[in-house]
């Protein structure tokens, strides 16, 4: 079996990135946008041992649950993944992939709940970014990157943004023709704009320009251009020259507008600038974050910490239910939005620090010893630093709440705070005296319950609670 070779076959399941997985003589492909029972032909595109790549070339017999695509770039661009099934399944295969993750990676049989929904399956996005280049004919681009590439994929809308965005797109495509500025080249390093950021908060708007030049030409028409469209927003233009794939670069100079927004949201009222971290899906952020509330402040004289923590706005509404509680945030600016925040609402019972979690939360958990503990992790894709952890067994806190992003890294943070993975020659592997009862001196699921944070696409957030085996 060579590149390039056409194959006809049935599919069998989803893959955990939401391709269909296809077992043909002897060798698993993977191919996108193909559906279990659906008959396909598609073409190999790579095939090393008994693990093959596929792309599909027709449908031939199609899956009840297959829709179509609302996006018309849909498999070019590398946002979606999962536009042609239909929503319910959607959330079906996203609890399946936590669960598998945590039995294949952690070692854990866990009984996942149903995946909470979002009440916008598209048109949910309130942050944009894209990236602005050149194509092959140099002439500037907007729109996405293609899946695993840095060539950009022209759009002029997108599904899973709302209205606003299209306008953004027309106003960047407007200024980039009408005043010749050109895209950045990585591979050369000319041109001048990298990406636009947008970040939309209670109706109010903060866009970022990312230029490799300090001076972009009129600006003010750029300016000009939002005001047609947008009432209330706020313009920095953000230097980044370095030939590195970060989206920012570290100066930011406010062109237009007070830098700074405010919202309100279960009763806290709070402020975000560009680089503030804040949950895409407004409508699945609420739903998130009530559940964790409730699973940490119930009698009100704990004391909790939030690590990962952000802008500070789930530290702050856990700051109306508990006795006491701090924020641990690695990024500057979202500490001081979180004091800001904290000082608007009247907070006195709020800390905020900045530094690694690694670092500060063992001083923390030293301070407040003795104290009824309550801790909440949110932390990046790559998860929860080990020493982090290993922290958390040594502090005797009787409950845990873990917010992922990522099923692959929750399933190794959960196998060691569970026991069912143990350190060997510098790596884990399972534990052989772990059984679903669990291990004194551990902590038990209590439970797994996925959230729809990212619609279409194969992401997937995931609220876990544990408790510490007696």
């Amino acid at each position: 079996m060579q590149k390039n070779d056409s194959i006809t076959a049935i599919t069998d399941s989803l893959g955990s990135n939401g391709e269909g997985v296809i077992r043909h003589e002897g060798i698993t492909f993977f191919v996108p946008a193909c559906l279990p029972g659906e008959k396909v032909r598609f073409k190999v595109l790579k095939v090393k041992g008994d693990i093959g790549y596929g792309k599909v070339e027709e449908i031939l017999t199609p899956a009840e649950n297959r829709v179509r695509a609302k996006c018309p770039v849909f498999l070019r661009c590398g946002g979606c993944d999962l536009q042609h099934i239909e929503y319910l399944q959607q959330l079906e295969f996203k609890a399946s992939r936590v669960r598998d993750c945590l039995k294949k990676i952690g070692g854990l049989t866990v009984d996942v709940l149903p995946t909470v929904p979002s009440d916008l399956p598209y048109g949910y996005r309130n942050k944009l970014q894209l990236p602005i280049g050149l194509d092959k004919n140099g002439e500037t681009v907007v729109g996405f990157y293609a899946e695993r590439s840095h060539r950009i994929i022209p759009i002029s809308s997108c599904a899973i943004h709302p209205d606003w965005a299209e306008k953004v797109i027309s106003i960047v495509k407007r200024y980039v023709l009408e005043c010749q500025v050109r895209g950045y080249d990585p591979e050369t390093g000319r041109g001048a704009l990298r990406h636009i950021v947008v970040r939309e908060i209670g109706g109010k708007f903060i866009f970022s320009l990312v230029s490799a030049k300090r001076n972009l030409p009129n600006l003010s028409y750029f300016v000009e251009l939002l005001q047609e469209c947008f009432p209330e927003f706020t313009l920095y233009l953000n230097i980044h020259n370095k030939p590195t794939n970060v989206i920012f670069g570290e100066e930011f100079h406010l062109v237009h507008g007070t830098g700074i927004f405010q919202a309100t949201e279960q009763g806290i009222t709070y402020e975000a600038g560009p680089i503030t971290f804040l949950q895409v899906n407004e409508n699945v952020r609420n739903k998130l974050y009530q559940a964790a509330i409730s699973s940490v402040a119930c009698a009100g004289d704990e004391v909790v910490i939030d690590a990962y923590s952000g802008g500070g706005l789930l530290t702050a509404m856990l700051a109306k239910k508990a006795k006491r509680v701090y924020g641990i945030e690695l990024e500057a600016e979202a500490v001081r939005c979180a004091d800001g925040l904290k000082e608007k609402n009247g907070l006195t019972n709020m800390t905020n620090i900045c530094g690694l979690v690694e670092e500060k939360l063992p001083e923390v958990l030293n301070k407040e010893k003795g104290e009824k503990l309550r801790l909440i992790l949110d932390p990046p894709r790559a998860g929860i630093h080990r020493s982090v952890l290993k922290a958390l067994l040594k502090s005797g806190i009787e409950e845990l709440t873990i917010i992922s992003c990522n099923p692959a890294t929750l399933g190794r943070d959960l196998g060691i705070l569970t026991g069912a993975l143990v350190e060997q020659d510098g790596g884990l592997v399972k534990n052989p005296n772990y059984t679903d009862d669990g291990l004194t001196g551990y902590y038990s699921i209590v439970k797994a319950e996925p959230y729809d944070m990212f619609p279409q696409t194969k992401h997937v957030e995931t609220l876990v609670c544990l408790a510490r085996k007696a």
